[in-house]
């Protein structure tokens, strides 16, 4: 008769990663996925602001501020929005070194402005390093994948971040450039404190415009808040810009001037998001950057989609992982889910 210890071991199944150590360790790798694109030594471009209301564009310039000071105590020598990009005062700001464009969920042609920005860059600077920060890629025309797949094959020096396995698999078919999976931007922000203590059991985070996937039949849960946060004060982004401006005037430098507007507008309208966000006890979402959020603030929350697939591409690439979310089969599951989490909460 054998012993016990005689018997083959069992691995034992390990319990999923805090979100702090996801936080860390999806640093790390966009370090990584990075190390060749930039070097302490060059000026760099940054283009495509997000100057609009969705909060989760926001988290991601942060992040993109935060790698580049973090890694390099560098700021863009050139920056700009969609609205006034110029290729020749980027000229004229730097002549050298590579260009940076916003990461985010438009690549492709639901956002067909951003698109047209990114064509435009590489058919100006051919051979010049244009580094396109972490996106997903969706594309309801093939037409429009073979234009920007014509423009990639006359630059020849274009890297593109991509945030799950379907897009970096269309991008390595599609396009003859370098193809790097890389978590989203917004990590690099890092934890996260609650502005505010929980008011509701469950808050639900849902997208109204055109990335929906469904119209949820909310009549059964009246006592769950329904909200967006795609709404602001045009007043208190001003106000906010207006104060950054001030800060950094005493530099008399354009660009450290610019990145203080937009870092202030970013900042306002990140922390209308968490502040938001705080008010549930646990989430239910369909937005991607409210999923990040909520793992940057260590909020339960569990998970829908949005119309093609991104939410849960980019958990099965990054973030599904920990037991802080949970990737909902329904409406019904996610606020069940939700409800519980609360209730263990509010208990605990």
């Amino acid at each position: 008769m054998s012993s016990q210890s005689d018997q083959p071991t069992r691995l034992r199944e390990m319990p999923p990663p805090s979100h702090l150590d996801l936080i860390s360790s999806l640093q790390g790798t966009i370090r990584d996925c990075l190390k060749d694109c930039i070097s302490g030594d060059e000026p760099v471009a940054m283009v495509d602001f997000p100057n609009y209301r969705n909060v989760g564009d926001s988290a991601i310039w942060l992040g993109q501020m935060a790698y580049l000071s973090s890694q390099f105590n560098k700021t863009p020598s050139y920056m700009s929005a969609l609205h006034d990009f110029s290729h020749d005062a980027l000229d004229e700001a730097m002549p050298s070194g590579p260009i940076l464009i916003t990461g985010g969920g438009t690549f492709g042609d639901i956002w067909p402005a951003h698109q047209e920005l990114r064509e435009s860059i590489l058919e100006r600077w051919p051979g010049r390093p244009v580094v396109q920060f972490p996106q997903s890629i969706h594309y309801r025309s093939m037409e429009h994948a073979d234009r920007m797949a014509r423009a990639i094959a006359r630059h020849k020096n274009f890297v593109l971040l991509v945030r799950d396995e379907p897009s970096k698999e269309f991008a390595e078919k599609h396009f003859d450039c370098q193809v790097r999976l890389c978590p989203d931007m917004a990590f690099h922000i890092g934890p996260i404190e609650p502005l505010s203590a929980p008011r509701v059991p469950v808050l639900a985070m849902l997208r109204t415009d055109q990335e929906k996937a469904a119209q949820y039949d909310l009549t059964a849960y009246r006592d769950v808040p329904v909200e967006d946060w795609i709404t602001e004060s045009r007043t208190g982004i001003r106000i906010a810009k207006a104060l950054g401006v001030a800060k950094a005037a005493a530099s008399l430098d354009a660009e450290r001037i610019k990145q203080a507007k937009f870092d202030a507008a970013a900042k306002a309208r990140l922390r209308r998001g968490i502040r938001q966000i705080s008010r549930g006890r646990a989430i239910v979402t369909d937005r991607l950057h409210v999923h990040i959020c909520a793992l940057l603030l260590g909020r339960p929350h569990a998970v829908l989609d949005n119309s093609y697939g991104k939410v849960r591409r980019f958990m099965d690439a990054f973030s599904g992982g920990t037991a802080l979310s949970h990737r909902a089969t329904s409406f019904d599951d996610a606020i069940d889910w939700a409800r519980s989490q609360a209730a263990h909460e509010a208990g605990a």
